[in-house]
C-alpha cells in the first residue's frame, strides 16, 4: 500500500486555501510512500473552554492528515475521496505545545479506504487514536 509522490509536504502547505486546517494552524510535515505526518498548535484556536485540547479539533487533524493520504492514494486524478466515516478515542489531555499525527493506510480499495491516524503529544505519548473511511468517487 504504497502512496503517489505526487505533492510535497511544503507545496500542500503554501496553498493559499482558506480551510479549517488553515483556521486550526495545520501543517504537514512529511510525506513518504508509507505515510503522512503533521502537526497542529495547541492555543486558543484549538483549546476547549477548560484550556485543554478541543477533541473536535483532534478529529479535524485526524481527518485532514486521513483525507490529503487518500488524496495521494489515488489511482488518477479522474477520482476524488470524501469522508465516510470517522471516530476517535481520546486518551489524554493537553494544553499547550503541539500534537503531531501520522495517518497510515490500512486499505486502500477501488471504492473505499481506511485510515489510521495516532496523534501523539511532544513526549511522543497518545493524545488520541482515530480511524477514517473515505468513499473514493469518479469525477
Amino acid at each position: 500500500m504504497k502512496l503517489h509522490l505526487k505533492a510535497t509536504a511544503e507545496a500542500i502547505n503554501q496553498r493559499p486555501v482558506k480551510t479549517l486546517a488553515n483556521a486550526l494552524g495545520i501543517e504537514i510535515t512529511e510525506i513518504t510512500e508509507d505515510y503522512i505526518a503533521g502537526r497542529m498548535p495547541v492555543d486558543h484556536r484549538t483549546h476547549q473552554p477548560m484550556g485543554i485540547l478541543h477533541g473536535g479539533a483532534s478529529v479535524a487533524f485526524a481527518e485532514t492528515l486521513g483525507s490529503i493520504g487518500g488524496w495521494l492514494a489515488l489511482p488518477d486524478d479522474n477520482h476524488y475521496c470524501v469522508g465516510l466515516d470517522i471516530n476517535a478515542n481520546h486518551i489524554r489531555s493537553v494544553k499547550e505545545g503541539y500534537v503531531y499525527g501520522k495517518a497510515l493506510p490500512l486499505h486502500l480499495g477501488k471504492s473505499t479506504q481506511v485510515w489510521e491516524i495516532k496523534i501523539t503529544n511532544q513526549e511522543g505519548k497518545l493524545v488520541c487514536i482515530s480511524r477514517l473511511t473515505l468513499a473514493v468517487l469518479k469525477i
